[in-house]
């Protein structure tokens, strides 16, 4: 038994070494706006061995799981001394998420998490699930982590499981190690979707929201809200405005949200969001950008027709198929940007792009016209054009 011990545990230690000290490999050509890597950058088996195995040998002698991971992703991003951090959701096999960083010195491979996970201070009324963390370094001084938190409804119906309420909580942190819990977002609906914007509006804290009647469907929700807080400290939006609409027979006729907080660039701020739209595969969870004015971050300025990113090759499957998310992206000074996103609930990737080519995308790429023969204007004029060059 001891030697079967001792021989797992070294298969298993070796195998995540090389995994997590593996280099990535770009993909090229591209399509000239990123590019995308060929492995994941975190998934379930990046998660420390000590975290998901016993390592005493008279407690575990066929060194199994005693923590499983289900998957990994759905992670928030930030830039912090020097390194490459992503919060994680992490979640169990018991279907519990958590937060978790992971950092890397590349910003494209060798992500390590570190020891611990990510303790959340609970509210009087705890948390049934916490997930998909939005962290914000406002210019107040402190970086914010705004995820959704779940519990059972109340007003379900006996034998009712699956019925939930979301609000967004709300945490602050001058280290990302020590979190503080504030209260949670009020507002009229409620907010699984809620990123918070990096600079002060007229010397109020502004939310990007997704208004929505249920937990699932948006209902009467109009897309990507807009809505000015007082206080963090008693966070309470009073009226939010749509700045970002849902269409019909577009990639987010069915609802959207925004990613992560924006970018600031001379040009305006520079937004990621996830649109949906229903299908006969499921719900089909795709990224786009748009561009909101420099002054008045509540103005759209520019916003490209369809999708920026949808999930490709393996990235369709997983534990949620057919799905593209992404809550965190970096801008380094040099410009460049990664995008860190996930795919069907399960893994995180990276595609790199920089500033100058997501606005030239944004832009310069041709608008929806909602509409066949808009779209066939618009391929026909540039065939036309370099036909004729």
């Amino acid at each position: 038994m001891k030697d079967k011990f001792e021989n797992r545990i070294a298969a298993v230690k070796q195998a995540h070494e090389e995994l997590i000290n593996r280099k990535n490999e770009i993909v090229l050509p591209g399509n000239g706006i990123f590019e995308r890597y060929t492995y994941p950058v975190i998934t379930a088996e990046h998660t420390p061995i000590y975290w998901r195995y016993d390592l005493d040998e008279v407690e575990n002698p066929f060194f199994m799981e005693r923590f499983g991971i289900n998957g990994t992703f759905n992670a928030g991003a930030i830039k912090w001394n020097g390194k490459y951090l992503l919060m994680v959701r992490v979640e169990g096999n018991d279907r519990k998420s958590f937060f978790a960083i992971a950092e890397s010195a590349t910003g494209v491979d060798q992500f390590k998490f570190w020891d611990f996970p990510i303790v959340i201070p609970e509210t009087e009324d705890p948390d049934t699930n916490i997930y998909d963390m939005r962290l914000t370094a406002h210019e107040d001084g402190w970086v914010y982590g705004i995820f959704c938190s779940e519990k059972k409804d109340p007003n379900a119906l006996p034998g009712d499981l699956s019925s939930a309420v979301a609000s967004a909580g709300i945490v602050r942190s001058k280290d990302l190690v020590q979190w503080e819990r504030l209260p949670d977002l009020q507002s009229k609906s409620q907010q699984r979707n809620v990123v918070l914007h990096p600079e002060f509006i007229d010397g109020k804290y502004a939310v990007y929201t997704r208004p929505q009647d249920g937990f699932i469907d948006t209902g009467s929700g109009g897309g990507i809200g807009w809505g000015l807080v007082e206080s963090m400290e008693n966070a309470i939006v009073h009226e939010e405005k749509i700045i970002n609409h849902r269409y019909y027979h577009t990639i987010k006729e069915l609802k959207n949200g925004e990613g992560p907080a924006p970018i600031k660039t001379e040009k305006g701020w520079l937004h990621l969001a996830h649109g949906v739209r229903n299908c006969a595969a499921g719900l089909r969870y795709v990224l786009y950008v748009y561009l909101t004015d420099l002054h008045n971050p509540d103005q759209l300025i520019a916003e490209p027709a369809g999708h920026l990113m949808a999930p490709l090759g393996e990235e369709r499957v997983g534990d949620v198929s057919n799905v593209l998310f992404s809550n965190g992206w970096i801008a380094d000074e040099d410009g460049k940007v990664f995008i860190y996103y996930a795919s069907s609930d399960t893994r995180m990737h990276v595609a790199v792009s920089s500033v100058e080519r997501l606005l030239d995308y944004c832009i310069h790429t041709p608008e929806d016209g909602f509409r066949s023969a808009a779209s066939v204007k618009i391929l026909s004029d540039l065939i036309s054009k370099n036909l004729n060059r």
